[in-house]
């Protein structure tokens, strides 16, 4: 690989970007694209980073902390990278489906003698992988606003809640829910909550720096989130009906604003891992780099054959919480344009978050992508910053 500083004399509105890291000269048009989102799109701060074959190719960081644009973003800035995780969290449960430890279509039931309540005796761990498992929100039994911090309480409130409907009938993004109904598995069956698991199962062995429980330790390299009323999940909030259930699904987050609770020290050191991982675009391009290869520095997270059973589409609809058509595989999206976009190829697989960031991993070019953002934006897909980014990806493969 040729690699090449980046530039250090990019101007926007008379003003220098700060724009820091390297990349193979081949892959020039993806330093524009990045550029590019800071003239065209309302980005503040963020990275990109690709890994083919294992190796790095792009490696990008830039930008802003603060609005005020006074703290630049640091090569080991970390973010709230919000769904991202479950994606993290789809592999490190799959590699207990791997290991025998878990059978997918063994009842829940099995490993949490409590979820059989209300009948969810025979409701299948692929359902909870598959957002199919008819438990969204809880409802009538809504915790108190906050509850979300409390383990514990949510999962003893998904033990008794009685589906929403027939599980497997329909699709719903259990937004905040499927990461304590995986969670509660994964510690029953191997004593582990995800945040650990991933540190030493995934994070660590890669040298990866994403964490779901964020020690307050590294909090200071955390750079704020800031939000947009832009997306339908957040807008209801303030514009459905209280038994709606998109306003359901987040009844159980504190009182305050949504920019207060995922800034909050609370939320950065929370076991949810459907959404509180912290992470960057070099963290979990490294991670889908290593699936995307099969492994990266003699580090296998998946067999092949569980690499092609986690990808494997299980249903292909419109899913109710958010309206968006998914292609959804076990625990990790598949690539969905309409949606959340990767690339030209139909059996690219990964996640993204809500505001923008993303990771993904492309098996047919052997390709890991991350891109992580501060200023979330206002779409419900993962946007035209993050399109730009992966176009001039492949524009060069």
């Amino acid at each position: 690989m040729s690699s090449r500083p980046a530039p250090d004399d990019v101007e926007i509105d008379g003003r220098r970007l700060p724009l820091h890291g390297s990349y193979d000269e081949r892959f020039r048009p993806v330093v524009d694209a990045f550029v590019e989102n800071y003239r065209v799109e309302d980005e503040l701060g963020s990275a990109v980073n690709v890994v083919i074959d294992g190796e790095t190719v792009v490696d990008l960081w830039g930008g802003w902390v603060d609005p005020e644009r006074t703290r630049e973003w640091e090569h080991d800035t970390l973010v709230g990278m919000m769904s991202v995780a479950k994606g993290i969290t789809a592999i490190a449960f799959n590699m207990l489906l791997d290991r025998g430890i878990v059978e997918l279509d063994a009842p829940v039931a099995r490993y949490w003698p409590e979820f059989a309540a209300n009948g969810k005796a025979d409701l299948p761990v692929r359902y909870l992988l598959d957002h199919r498992a008819g438990l969204p929100a809880l409802f009538p039994d809504k915790l108190w606003p906050g509850a979300m911090y409390d383990r514990e309480a949510m999962v003893a409130a998904l033990a008794a809640q009685a589906p929403l409907w027939e599980p497997g009938t329909v699709a719903a993004y259990h937004v905040h829910t499927q990461g304590y109904l995986l969670g509660e598995v994964m510690r029953r069956t191997t004593g582990k909550l995800v945040g650990p698991f991933v540190r030493e199962e995934i994070a660590g062995p890669l040298g990866a720096d994403y964490w779901i429980g964020l020690p307050a330790a590294e909090h200071h390299r955390v750079t704020p989130l800031i939000p947009s009323a832009g997306p339908k999940l957040l807008d209801a909030q303030n514009s459905e009906a209280e038994d709606s259930l998109r306003v359901l699904a987040f009844a159980q987050n504190p009182p305050g604003t949504w920019g207060e609770m995922v800034n909050s020290p609370e939320f950065r050191s929370m076991e949810m891992p459907s959404g509180s991982g912290h992470g960057n675009a070099r963290s979990v391009a490294r991670i889908y780099g290593a699936l995307a290869a099969g492994e990266v520095d003699g580090v296998r997270l998946l067999s092949e054959q569980a690499l092609d059973t986690m990808t494997t589409m299980q249903h292909d609809m419109i899913e109710l919480l958010q309206e968006r058509h998914y292609r959804q595989g076990l625990g990790v999206l598949l690539n969905s344009p309409d949606a959340v976009y990767m690339g030209p190829h139909p059996e690219a697989f990964g996640h993204h978050g809500i505001g923008g960031s993303i990771g993904f991993a492309d098996r047919a070019e052997r390709l890991g992508f991350g891109y992580s953002v501060n200023k979330m934006h206002a779409v419900g897909t993962n946007g035209p910053r993050a399109r730009r980014l992966i176009d001039a990806v492949f524009e060069v493969l």
